[in-house]
């Protein structure tokens, strides 16, 4: 699902010192042995070369704490209503800050354990320097959600087979990859992807290439529910 240009702005802005009712529902999330929580809607820390995110954005949200033992093992506990809407999208997010055309590789490792039940995706959320384009990689979701845009058929790049959505949300544009059937683990080589975008489509530019987020687009958990990153590496340059 695409963001809102709200969401666009949250995402870049390390906003812990302004409050905003700085604590959503301080709910009690699971034990865990972490070396960084926080329920804070805006709670955010750097670690191993990652920035962890909270990023509790959408409107009608619940409770929700994230946790982290690394940059590369983290999860987040939620309880978001059983309505429509994105509430959040907790994660970890990489900086790459090169163009297109002088990235020699750019490939990320998931190992994810998800609900069986609520609303959501798993996606990588890739932006460029500008955030005029934001492409999107769904490696699994659940429940009512879906992408914004309209079909642009079925392609495989980067070690999957996807079927791509394009459209705008009023702030930028958004192409979405959805895996054609969901994985909770895998390897996913990002550059094909852009190139495909670039040089095949012609949807952009060389555009360079700043953020690649990876996390959990959360609509609903009602009740409390686990979103778990066993392990996750992004790598490139």
């Amino acid at each position: 699902m695409a963001t809102s240009t709200l969401r666009r702005i949250t995402k870049v802005l390390l906003a812990p010192a302004l409050a905003l009712g700085a604590t959503v529902g301080l709910a009690s999330a699971p034990a865990h042995a972490a070396v960084w929580s926080s329920c804070d809607q805006w709670g955010n820390t750097g670690l191993n070369g990652y920035t962890l995110y909270n990023n509790i954005w959408g409107s009608g949200a619940g409770a929700q704490c994230v946790w982290a033992n690394s940059g590369t093992n983290w999860g987040v506990w939620a309880d978001h209503p059983n309505t429509g809407g994105i509430k959040s999208y907790p994660n970890a997010k990489k900086v790459i800050n090169k163009p297109i055309t002088s990235l020699a590789s750019l490939t990320s490792s998931y190992n994810v354990t998800v609900p069986s039940s609520g609303a959501y995706n798993t996606s990588y959320d890739i932006w460029d320097t500008d955030y005029d384009y934001e492409i999107m990689l769904w490696v699994n979701h659940n429940g009512a959600v879906g992408p914004l845009g309209t079909s642009q058929g079925t392609v495989s790049l980067g070690g999957h087979t996807w079927n791509v959505y394009k459209g705008n949300n009023g702030a930028n544009e958004v192409f979405s990859f959805l895996r054609t059937s969901d994985s909770n683990s895998g390897t996913v080589n990002i550059l094909p992807v852009l190139k495909w975008i670039k040089d095949t489509k012609g949807w952009m530019g060389n555009e360079t290439i700043g953020d690649v987020q990876f996390g959990y687009e959360i609509t609903s958990s009602a009740g409390g529910l686990d979103f778990r990153t066993n392990n996750l590496t992004v790598s490139g340059g």
